[in-house]
């Protein structure tokens, strides 16, 4: 697995690419958002790992970019301690998954397994809810024929709510279902991807196939909104 970190302190960059060689991935390292960029668009790589806070280009405008030219890398983004805004900024913005600084290496590479697990599975069968369609395998997402793009935790998270359509489903039953490890952050990070799956899969067509369910959760409607 290849991946792309793209951090301006030298010391943490040095270590988490020694660590991640030591764990059998190939890691590539830029100091320089603008750079980090540049070869994030012209490379190939499994996944990100990006800072924020960044001297060129700021990891906020990295995600948005990539996003905007359909490129839909898994993307993990490196936080401030206090930075809860900047976390669900870049979620908004088109980043995967986010860890707060000081973080635990061990972490680190648990989520970037689980973000890599999740984009190189097998072919299971298609899913649907009316005319809302997801392929699984391919991790593509439709209304009628119209292809939705999504990040790849977007699509973790609207999968797991096609798969149990029609029930209401807690942000804990939402967080343990998609996380796939001790989740240790703000439960709250399930707004802003529910906000965000709105914006992709029912706003634009004018549906509501997301509902909350007051103090119990979110249901996505059987016959897709």
């Amino acid at each position: 697995m290849k991946l792309l970190l793209i951090e301006d302190d030298r010391k943490i960059a040095t270590a988490v690419k020694r660590g991640l060689e030591g764990e059998g991935f190939t890691v590539e390292t830029s100091f320089d958002g603008t750079e980090g960029l540049w070869r994030a668009t012209e490379g190939t790589f499994d996944a990100l790992i990006v800072d924020l806070m960044l001297p060129g280009t700021n990891g906020f405008k990295i995600c948005a970019a990539l996003r905007d030219a359909n490129d839909w890398t898994p993307i993990l983004v490196l936080t401030a301690k206090d930075g809860e805004h900047d976390e669900t900024e870049a979620l908004d913005t088109g980043a995967d998954d986010y860890l707060t600084k000081p973080f635990s290496f061990p972490i680190l590479v648990s989520r970037l397994r689980a973000l890599l697990r999740r984009t190189s599975g097998s072919n299971p069968a298609p899913l649907q809810a009316g005319d809302l369609r997801i392929d699984p395998g391919e991790r593509k997402a439709w209304r009628g024929e119209q292809e939705i793009p999504l990040t790849s935790r977007q699509f973790d998270v609207l999968e797991f709510l096609v798969r149990r359509s029609g029930q209401v489903m807690s942000k804990e039953e939402i967080l343990n279902g998609v996380w796939e490890y001790n989740f240790d952050g703000d439960p709250n990070i399930v707004e802003v991807y529910i906000r965000r799956l709105r914006t992709r899969i029912d706003l634009p067509f004018e549906r509501n196939a997301i509902q909350t369910v007051r103090g119990a959760g979110y249901r996505l409607a059987r016959d897709g909104g």
